[in-house]
């Protein structure tokens, strides 16, 4: 009996995966035959609470959640409508369920590198996903798929589950039915990996740690936009980078410079003849520009000038205005004294340039 031990809790250790996922049925199955090869305190607990549940063999599934809400006093909730499905999903599903190892499962062949993993991955992924795929048994086929991958994607599981044939167990069956060879991460966190939710669900399950749980209704509503949205989102960013590629191809070194620059080569220094503003220019300026085209540039030049004179007025009397009132808020007299003082060299200078023109 004592060489049955191991058998014996890993047919206990499916029975609990069974009764988790509301399979009674198969779960007594396995403890009886767990308690025939070595019994165990802990399958003849179980068996007591199948049994205390309402389930008898011969039993469905159904009829033994009818009876235990019955006997719980739980009210009976009304069946949610079955989405649609179509006759070549069923047919997938069955693909799935019926492939003996993982290779089987993602369409490649033993010899396949990472690349085609990878594709095959997605490829089917985007098919099995629940809310694309409506069929019986497309959650765990998606599940199955998402194992399958992450196992075969990690070099070092790759190698033990290509040595370990015999230890492989059912490639499409959840928990210890499927052998050591299980994956890090849950299918719907690979998912969400590769597409950021594509297809997004109110109702889909989240699995972690090989159990199911509800998604929150705040993560439904971020997915809830799909592949459009996540676009959407992007584009943006992708604008920005076009056009900021396309203007370092396209801007050339300006001629001029307001300021001295010697990066950009904005060496030597040159008055317009109207309003004598200085401008830098490179150091073959007169050679590169004709004599009507520097007539040109100290008109650029003065329009700037002027420009940023009149950014500078408005910056300063805002400045100003601003200290006037915070003086006359608070009653401070010697702020508003030093705010009466206050220069606006920029609106002088602007002023002179437009009397200077109008005169």
């Amino acid at each position: 009996m004592e060489v049955n031990r191991d058998e014996a809790n890993r047919c206990v250790d499916i029975a609990t995966a069974a009764l988790s996922n509301n399979e009674p049925e198969k779960a007594r199955r396995f403890l009886e035959k767990a308690q025939r090869l070595f019994p165990t305190h802990k399958g003849k607990v179980l068996l007591e609470t199948i049994s205390k549940n309402g389930f008898t063999p011969g039993q469905s599934n159904g009829e033994a959640r009818h009876r235990h809400q019955q006997t719980s006093g739980e009210e009976k909730k009304p069946p949610e409508a079955a989405k649609p499905f179509t006759s070549d999903q069923l047919e997938a599903v069955k693909r799935i369920k019926a492939c003996k190892d993982f290779y089987e499962i993602l369409g490649v062949l033993k010899e396949a590198p990472q690349d085609e993993l990878k594709r095959a991955y997605k490829k089917l992924a985007l098919r099995f996903h629940p809310d694309k795929n409506s069929a019986p048994g497309a959650t765990e086929a998606f599940k199955a798929i998402g194992n399958a991958y992450a196992v075969l994607s990690n070099v070092a599981k790759r190698r033990q589950y290509d040595q370990c044939e015999e230890e492989r167990g059912d490639p499409s069956a959840p928990g210890p039915e499927n052998g050591p060879f299980q994956a890090d991460i849950s299918p719907e966190d690979l998912f969400n990996m590769f597409f950021g939710g594509v297809y997004p669900s109110s109702n889909t399950p989240v699995y972690t740690n090989g159990r199911m749980r509800n998604q929150r209704p705040e993560r439904r509503e971020r997915q809830g936009e799909g592949g459009l949205a996540l676009f959407v989102q992007v584009m943006p960013i992708l604008i920005l980078v076009i056009v900021s590629a396309l203007s370092q191809m396209m801007v050339t070194n300006p001629q001029y410079s307001l300021s001295y620059r010697p990066s950009s080569g904005h060496t030597h220094k040159r008055l317009t003849p109207s309003l004598k503003v200085a401008f830098y220019v490179g150091e073959h300026f007169t050679r590169e520009v004709n004599a009507a085209k520097i007539k040109s540039v100290e008109r650029a030049v003065e329009d700037d000038f002027v420009s940023n004179l009149r950014n500078n007025c408005w910056k300063e009397k805002q400045q100003k205005e601003g200290m006037l009132y915070r003086a006359r808020y608070f009653g401070d007299d010697d702020m508003y004294q030093k705010a009466q003082k206050a220069r606006t060299p920029s609106c002088a200078k602007l002023s002179d340039i437009t009397a200077s023109i109008n005169g």
